[in-house]
């Protein structure tokens, strides 16, 4: 069947990535580049194989192979045909697939650069990606199987074989179960893969830290080489984490966007280390300094990377995003250990050759400031991790699993990120090497006495909450900082080179797109501040059952109820119940009509609630239909949120994309490489 000849090639994938890892380190160690280019030709076979697996797979699915496990699991005949294409990564065995299927399209794609400067790389790059690759895919091979099929014995039991039992019979079940219909939502479509695109994306930069340990090659050149590798890495995950809050936002029906869950916390971890990450390398590339931060970021940001994959995956905590039990936990959490001891024994092994090549000497210098900006991110790490273990510890000593809840970790996390916001206003204006307090506060007054304005104007027009104007404040701080440094930058170029203010502006980010692709950054990102301290502080509730024509009033806002209506539609076998509500402003006014709705799905049997929301920037009203009675309509019941300024971090969040992808862009000269970098790297030779 074609189900055997999936598995089959997946066993094949298996086994190549194996050899590829074998022949590398066979021919680095015995010194035969054909082994090591053997090596580098299997890793790029792992590729078209785990393709034909996973086609294997979505032929399946798209044609309602129920005999297969996975099949049955994710699909029903009411499905359209792109979720049954996309229902490939809403299952287990399948986003297991999913994810080796990714990791060896990257792993391909770096063995196929030219690796003239770098040979000493090749074998252990490959080696790294190999051993990880084999790993995921052993997990499909051994435990995960997506081509499993159903078998019947004669006693009756059905369950799912590898390898068919004896006295049982081949079983077809006539429908599927269908998709979870939280995954059902063009969020979840894209959620994944952008996240799974973050997660294998770094472990291309891991990959090279490693080969950089092994080979003894301490110099910067391993950063430069993944550098944009890192960047699209952090890109791919912010955007996972973007989409998987307006998921939440759309779908749970809590009125939020971040709920402190424990695979939402799984996947943030690693995004606190890659930022932290893609920050301190650049004080490496600058000052030759902070190269045991780098390597330690580069392994944590792996290892958490397969750490919440492990959450995830091994069932042991509770949460809406994670799959059922599974005994693939313990091995998650065995290779995490492996890799990670392996990792920090290099570290220490080399440890004398990561000395920095300058030393700091100013406590308000860039390289210090980045030096707190990193203690800041790993504190945000630590209470994060800690709230998603803690379960875990609470039951193995006391035999009850105690979670933690939101207010824990904002209590905790709030002054951190407010110091991030300080810091991303105060750095721009350090001066590498040495600052003092008279020169930051010469460059500083100016954009602080703007922000002071503003959180005045604020106090006296929008809120007296203490915390929010700290908040605004700083928001203000920084966006006129980085306003500052931009414009003072294109203003220098307009007046050396005669250009229009606004090609100056574009010539300027062209120039140094790094640099001011991280100011848009900046900004983005206090954008989406402003969303965060207006949904987290102001957001305000209501419920209340309504008859045809009554309302409530909430926040300003009058909501009056005037229709629901309730039809099925066998061919998506799904029953909609849709309500029409008005509403008004403070002075009366009709701002539009919402229209909040129950779906209930037959083949799952479970329902999801869509909200109605009417955006703008100041406010949101966000109603959900909570309940209705089919008889007696004058019996409905809603609740209804309004949200404040929560659209600027969707607007942030868009922003924040922009900013990423010109950092990222590739220079016209691709090799170009600072004179100071070479000469560190020649130096760092010679000393070794």
């Amino acid at each position: 069947m074609i189900a055997d000849f999936g598995y089959g090639v997946l066993v094949v994938a298996f086994l190549t990535a194996l050899y590829s890892v074998y022949a590398a380190v066979y021919g680095e160690l015995k010194k035969k580049p054909a082994m090591v280019e053997s090596a580098r030709r299997a890793m790029l076979l792992t590729w078209p194989l785990l393709t034909l697996a996973a086609g294997v797979l979505v032929y399946l699915l798209v044609n309602d192979h129920y005999e297969v496990q996975f099949v049955y699991e994710v699909t029903s005949r009411s499905m359209p045909l792109y979720l049954k294409v996309t229902a490939w990564w809403g299952g287990q065995a399948g986003s297991l697939l999913f994810w080796s299927w990714l990791m060896s399209a990257f792993t391909s794609l770096v063995t196929l650069r030219k690796w003239d400067r770098d040979r000493e790389f090749l074998p252990w790059v490959i080696v790294v990606g190999g051993v990880t690759m084999a790993f995921f895919i052993g997990m499909n091979v051994f435990f995960e199987n997506p081509f499993a099929k159903l078998y019947q014995t004669f006693g009756g039991e059905i369950a799912a074989y590898t390898i068919q039992p004896a006295n049982s019979i081949l079983f077809t079940p006539s429908d599927g179960r269908g998709l979870n219909p939280l995954l059902r939502h063009p969020g979840m479509i894209i959620h994944p893969p952008m996240l799974y695109l973050g997660f294998v994306s770094f472990v291309i930069p891991y990959a090279f830290a490693m080969a950089a340990l092994i080979t003894g090659r301490t110099d910067d050149r391993w950063i430069r080489i993944t550098r944009r590798w890192a960047l699209w890495a952090w890109l791919f995950l912010s955007a996972g984490l973007v989409l998987g809050g307006r998921w939440a936002y759309d779908v749970l029906g809590w009125g939020g966007y971040w709920g402190w869950d424990p695979v939402e916390i799984a996947a943030f971890m690693p995004w606190l280390t890659g930022t932290a990450f893609l920050h301190s390398v650049m004080i490496q590339e600058k000052r030759g300094m902070f190269k045991h931060w780098n390597m330690l970021l580069i392994i944590l940001t792996y290892d958490l990377v397969i750490f919440g994959t492990f959450l995830t995956r091994s069932g042991v905590l509770s949460s809406v995003h994670s799959f059922a039990q599974s005994a693939i936990g313990p091995l998650f959490f065995a290779f995490i250990g492996v890799t990670l001891i392996t990792s920090v024994g290099l570290i220490i092994y080399r440890w004398d050759l990561l000395k920095s090549e300058t030393q700091m000497t100013s406590l308000l210098s860039r390289e210090a400031l980045f030096l707190l900006n990193n203690l800041l991110f790993m504190g945000i790490l630590v209470v994060s991790f800690w709230g998603v273990i803690y379960p875990l510890i609470s039951e193995l000593f006391t035999g009850q699993k105690v979670t933690v809840g939101p207010p824990f970790y904002e209590r905790a996390t709030s002054p951190l990120f407010a110091g991030l916001m300080l810091l991303m206003g105060v750095a721009p204006l350090s001066a590498w090497g040495h600052s003092t307090v008279k020169t930051l506060g010469r460059a500083l007054w100016k954009p602080a006495l703007g922000a002071a304005i503003v959180t005045t104007v604020l106090a006296f027009t929008y809120t007296r909450n203490v915390i929010a104007l700290v908040g605004f404040f700083l928001v203000a701080l920084v966006i006129l900082v980085t306003l500052y440094e931009y414009g003072r930058g294109a203003l220098a170029r307009q007046r050396s080179q005669g250009e229009n203010i606004f090609v100056a502006f574009w010539n300027l980010t062209g120039r140094n797109r790094r640099r001011y692709g991280g100011y848009i950054i900046h900004l983005s990102m206090m954008l989406m501040a402003i969303g965060i301290l207006g949904i987290e502080l102001f957001q305000v509730e209501t419920q209340g059952t309504l008859a045809i024509g009554d309302s409530l009033e909430l926040a300003g806002y009058t909501i009056k109820y005037k229709e629901v209506a309730s039809w099925d539609n066998p061919g998506a076998g799904v029953n909609y119940t849709r309500a029409v509500v008005e509403v008004y402003d403070a002075n009366g006014n009709l701002l539009g009509n919402l229209h909040p709705r129950k779906d209930f799905y037959f083949d799952t049997q479970q329902p999801m609630t869509i909200p109605g929301q009417l955006a703008s920037l100041k406010d949101e009203v966000y109603v959900l239909l909570i309940d209705w009675e089919p008889i007696n309509q004058e019996s409905t019941t809603f609740k209804i949120f309004v949200n404040p300024l929560v659209n600027w971090l969707w607007l942030g969040s868009l922003l924040f994309l922009v900013g990423v992808i010109i950092a990222a862009w590739p220079d016209k000269d691709p090799q170009r490489v600072t004179v100071r970098a070479e000469r560190r790297a020649r130096q760092t030779s010679a000393a070794d």
